[in-house]
């Protein structure tokens, strides 16, 4: 994510559209369109690329819809050229499966008012008809260069990476590699068809280098090199997955994740990892919880 140089914007956001749930979305879950995100993510794993059961990060997918509309009950509609992803945090209670009917609503807790931006926190829920809690998300929408002027609110849990960890050798480095076709296939798969992925001229007209690969599908990129060098392969044991977006990734891009171990308690394993291109840090303040 890049910051702009000027002087931050002074903005009135609507207090009121805290705390209010969003409509229902509803999604039913295929083990066709669980196969095609696995694929979509170069994901590795069988179980996921088979459609028996859903990668980490698919979760997006069925909660796409409500996930951004309670940022609109929040923030005027003309600063929306400047939002960006700023960060996303998973919490599973369990993995999604082909034949869920999931349900999925949204709000905004909060909103914190930075030097070079402000962050508006959407929880969302994602939850079986029958009511079962499936999964609960943290998006961080960041609109860089606003200011708010103040915070209110509840901002998301932190994940923030121990620098300290860093004396030590990770214990698991996967390279990764972004296909020149890789968001052309990814938008469909995802439902994302916003086009700073899929048209090179809009992504210039808006000052970028080119397009830029879906943020999400990076993390997802993360979330199989994860479970693969130290979750046996099994998303049923992934607790918790959080990234920070910290810069642009483009068709091409070799990446890197790095894991590292930093420790144990009742009966799970907490991971910090980042993904890499070269010198830069795409992915940040990585965290992983998983089940022993």
């Amino acid at each position: 994510m890049t910051s702009e140089t000027s002087t931050a914007r002074l903005v009135e956001f609507d207090d009121a559209g805290l705390e209010t749930w969003c409509d229902d979305e509803r999604f039913e879950v295929t083990g066709e369109r669980i196969g095609e995100y696995a694929a979509a993510t170069n994901d590795p794993i069988e179980a996921h690329l088979a459609g028996k059961v859903a990668s980490p990060v698919f979760a997006i997918v069925p909660v796409f819809e409500a996930m951004m509309m309670p940022v609109i009950e929040v923030a005027p509609m003309d600063i929306f050229g400047r939002v960006v992803h700023g960060e996303q945090d998973f919490h599973f209670h369990r993995a999604i499966q082909p034949g869920d009917q999931l349900v999925s609503r949204a709000k905004a807790t909060g909103y914190t008012s930075r030097p070079n931006g402000t962050a508006i926190t959407i929880l969302i829920e994602c939850r079986t008809e029958e009511g079962e809690l499936v999964n609960e998300q943290y998006l961080t929408a960041f609109f860089r260069n606003i200011d708010a002027g103040k915070t209110v609110g509840a901002a998301a849990p932190a994940h923030k990476f121990d620098e300290n960890l860093r004396a030590q050798p990770p214990v698991a480095v996967v390279p990764q590699h972004v296909d020149d076709d890789q968001t052309f296939r990814y938008s469909p798969a995802s439902g994302d068809p916003v086009p700073l992925h899929l048209d090179e001229q809009v992504a210039k007209d808006a000052g970028l280098p080119g397009m830029i690969a879906h943020g999400l599908c990076t993390m997802a990129f993360a979330s199989w090199a994860v479970l693969t060098e130290v979750g046996g392969s099994d998303v049923n044991r992934l607790k918790r997955f959080a990234v920070r977006f910290a810069k642009m990734v483009f068709p091409g891009d070799d990446l890197e994740t790095r894991v590292w171990k930093v420790g144990s308690a009742d009966g799970v394993t907490t991971y910090a990892f980042e993904t890499v291109r070269g010198e830069d840090v795409v992915l940040s303040d990585g965290l992983a919880e998983i089940a022993d």
